[in-house]
């Protein structure tokens, strides 16, 4: 969320399920003298954040369901957004230091009713290629190949509800309706991008946070290695 706001996108809406009550705990506690620094004067009296924070942020905390896939939690906050020609949708499980503004700029010019960014994935998984036998004939990293992913960071022209039926995950068949129309575009984004699926990638996260290397942090610092294809 903060990387949003440092692009100045602050009208939050979180599409919350499984442990939403977690979530809506967590800003229900937030104090932002325990995460930011800040000068403490008149004996302690009063307290002046470094920076300012959440506090010109505004948040929807919607209940969208326990087991609700994508598409079905975007109909379910339809009403929030019926007064926005465009909205940006994140998946919220990976991180990016992708220039957040040249990506809708871009996408808006190509006049797609959904975009999405695609990214090299990170993990270590082969591409496999086989022979009609199941004989391989090439094993190489994923990324060391022309192979892209779905990376999560979605801008949606509000027609995208006029392509989702009942029940139907976004990227499924409401997106292969708009791609048989061209109306569905990908950026593809070559800069950090990282999933965090598993307790190892926390782990990974944590272990960069700590040395420093926080490529995601756009709010803070901009490392100037992003780019774009």
């Amino acid at each position: 969320m903060s990387y949003y706001a440092s692009f100045g996108h602050k009208d939050f809406i979180l599409c919350l399920g499984y442990r939403g009550d977690l979530i809506r705990q967590y800003f229900l506690d937030y104090n932002p003298y325990v995460t930011l620094d800040f000068v403490m004067t008149d004996g302690g009296d009063t307290l002046k954040p470094a920076k300012s924070d959440i506090h010109d942020w505004r948040i929807s905390f919607v209940d969208t369901g326990m087991h609700s896939n994508l598409g079905e939690r975007l109909v379910a906050v339809r009403k929030y957004v019926a007064n926005d020609d465009y909205f940006l949708a994140n998946y919220s499980d990976q991180l990016s230091d992708l220039p957040l503004d040249h990506y809708v700029e871009k996408a808006k010019r190509k006049g797609s009713v959904a975009s999405f960014v695609s990214a090299k994935p990170q993990q270590s998984f082969h591409n496999v290629e086989t022979d009609n036998e199941g004989y391989v004939t090439h094993l190489r990293l994923a990324e060391e190949t022309d192979y892209w992913v779905n990376g999560g960071y979605f801008l949606l022209r509000k027609d995208i509800f006029e392509y989702i039926e009942a029940g139907e995950e976004l990227v499924e068949l409401p997106f292969t309706r708009l791609a048989e129309k061209k109306l569905l575009w990908t950026h593809r984004y070559s800069g950090f991008w990282r999933a965090m699926d598993t307790f190892k990638d926390k782990i990974t996260f944590d272990r960069m946070d700590s040395a420093g290397n926080r490529p995601w942090a756009t709010h803070s610092h901009n490392n100037g290695k992003a780019r774009s294809e």
